[in-house]
């Protein structure tokens, strides 16, 4: 899967604050996310996530 820092990730199931896109922070065998609407950062295995995404949004430059 090609997900890259600075990415956004629209996932199947919301955080707890009920927002579904998430911000990569950083990626290697653990992905470093931050929900966009209340900021909290965590860390979750590559595997966990890559499972869960269900939309890439990639700011294109």
């Amino acid at each position: 899967m090609d997900v890259r820092v600075g990415d956004v990730l629209r996932m199947k199931k919301p955080h707890p604050c009920g927002e579904h896109h998430f911000l990569v922070l950083r990626i290697g065998m653990d992905f470093r996310i931050r929900c966009v609407k209340c900021g909290r950062e965590v860390m979750l295995p590559r595997s966990k996530v890559e499972k869960n995404i269900k939309e890439i949004i990639r700011e294109e430059h």
